[in-house]
């Protein structure tokens, strides 16, 4: 269980990261504490995206991973943040990615700030 607070902790301060640096990634509310708790919902979205879906777009992508030697894998976040994008509005959380290029950058800053502070942060096991 502390796992996965840590790890949904660690998706919601890399998404945070993007959206400050990315004017096209964007999280709105009426107060901080709106924000924050609309941050750790679209962290969780985010989280459930990449643990049900991410696995199976790997999978049926395998040839295009080995033929850019793993760079595919920029596409592949890019298409688990614009379907977390898409899943927050469905679920009427206030968090919008503008495009696909925006996707890409920011699937690349939330892969390099989540694994830096899932390397910083304690993961629950003793």
């Amino acid at each position: 269980m502390m796992n996965f607070v840590v790890k949904t902790l660690a998706n919601a301060g890399a998404l945070a990261v993007a959206i400050w640096l990315l004017d096209d990634i964007t999280l709105t509310g009426d107060s901080t504490g709106r924000k924050a708790l609309t941050l750790v919902l679209v962290a969780l979205v985010f989280g459930v995206v990449n643990i049900l879906v991410k696995p199976l777009v790997n999978l049926l992508t395998l040839p295009l991973f080995v033929l850019t030697l793993g760079l595919f894998t920029l596409i592949v976040n890019a298409l688990m943040l614009l379907l977390t994008s898409w899943l927050a509005d469905k679920l009427d959380l206030s968090f919008h990615v503008e495009g696909f290029w925006t996707a890409v950058l920011g699937g690349l800053i939330i892969s390099v700030v989540s694994w830096a502070l899932n390397v910083v942060l304690p993961d629950g096991r003793d």
